[in-house]
């Protein structure tokens, strides 16, 4: 049976501790430290992409302007901070992506670990949204509670983008495959890892 990567909803098999949104409004220093990072490495990941496979045309034309939304997320962040008196922290180790780095198969081919890469980014885009609309239903402020809803639509593009490229490449059918093994290891690594205000993810 096909399935219809475009039309997917997130999928993922294991919902955010409700939780986390009153521990990351307990610092919000903190936690937007830690977002700001994410949009610098989400648009790395995108130009490290481009660079290794420049031949996927489609790819390099699709990712070119995600580099620069990611970007410009990223100063919206460092505005927001500076708006709030706060001031942008450390870059810490992001548990969460190194897991799901870990999990991407090894010893392959350069083409097929291109599936991994694009897949592991459409789960940091899936889980990167969830977030974002959990902060902006229950965030207790409400200026941020329609801040964050900005970054929730736009994660959820890249995501689709994500997967979209995957069977564009791959075939349907095996991107899908692979993509419900992933949503599965990844609700592992959600349910293995601490709930922390502090981090994204």
């Amino acid at each position: 049976m096909e399935h219809s990567l475009q039309n997917t909803k997130l999928g993922l098999k294991l919902p955010t501790d409700p939780r986390w949104v009153n521990l990351a409004e307990m610092d919000l220093a903190e936690i937007l430290t830690d977002h700001a990072y994410c949009e610098q490495k989400a648009a790395t990941s995108c130009i490290s992409l481009i660079q290794a496979y420049p031949d996927r045309v489609e790819m390099v034309e699709q990712l070119a302007p995600i580099v620069t939304e990611e970007w410009g997320h990223f100063r919206m962040v460092l505005k927001e901070l500076k708006k709030r008196g706060l001031s942008l922290g450390k870059q810490r180790k992001d548990l969460y992506v190194n897991k799901l780095l870990e999990y991407q198969k090894k010893g392959i081919s350069k083409d097929e670990s291109l599936l991994e890469k694009l897949l592991t980014c459409a789960l940091i885009e899936a889980r990167s949204c969830e977030r974002f609309r959990l902060l902006s239903l229950y965030c207790s402020d409400l200026e941020l509670r329609t801040w964050y809803h900005q970054f929730m639509v736009a994660e959820a593009e890249h995501y689709r983008l994500f997967l979209d490229l995957a069977g564009l490449y791959f075939g349907k059918e095996k991107a899908w495959n692979r993509w419900q093994e992933y949503l599965k290891a990844e609700a592992g690594i959600i349910d293995e890892l601490e709930t922390r205000g502090d981090r994204m993810h």
